[in-house]
């Protein structure tokens, strides 16, 4: 398959997520409207839709393989931290949240949080992509362009 036929998929693909980026864009730029969890969250999902739009553009050029599996590492990476930090920072707001209903000597509204089964889900299907990428990534830089 052309580098060509991978940067045709991979425009399809980001064009085909505008179901993830827009409301993204649209929680960043809801500022103070919004929790700073939810934000976070929406900027690692900017980060991540971001990165495979130039791992599309990189495609294209003349770059090796190796640097634009690099360059999907790193955004995967960064996306990866900032979602973590957003997951920190939502418990953090669920603690203070809970410690203000204490204060008022009532309990707190209860909200249904995901289900465990679609927790799991998302870590498989994450922990799977993770390796896959990393396996293709190893057998590239052991093996090397063979273009």
């Amino acid at each position: 398959m052309t580098d060509g036929v991978l940067a045709l998929g991979t425009a399809v693909l980001c064009a085909s997520g505008c179901v993830w980026y827009l409301p993204a864009v649209a929680d960043v730029r809801a500022g103070a409207d919004r929790p700073r969890s939810q934000r976070s969250a929406a900027v690692a999902c900017l980060i991540t839709w971001g990165t495979l739009a130039a791992v599309g553009v990189l495609l294209l050029t003349p770059m090796p393989w190796t640097g634009t599996a690099a360059t999907a590492a790193a955004g995967l990476a960064a996306a990866a931290a900032v979602r973590v930090r957003a997951r920190l920072q939502r418990g953090r707001e669920q603690r203070e949240e809970s410690r203000r209903w204490a204060a008022l000597g009532t309990r707190a509204p209860a909200v249904p949080g995901p289900r465990r089964a679609s927790r799991v889900f998302v870590a498989c299907a994450v922990s799977g992509l993770f390796l896959t990428a990393m396996a293709a990534a190893t057998v590239l830089l052991v093996v090397g362009p063979t273009a």
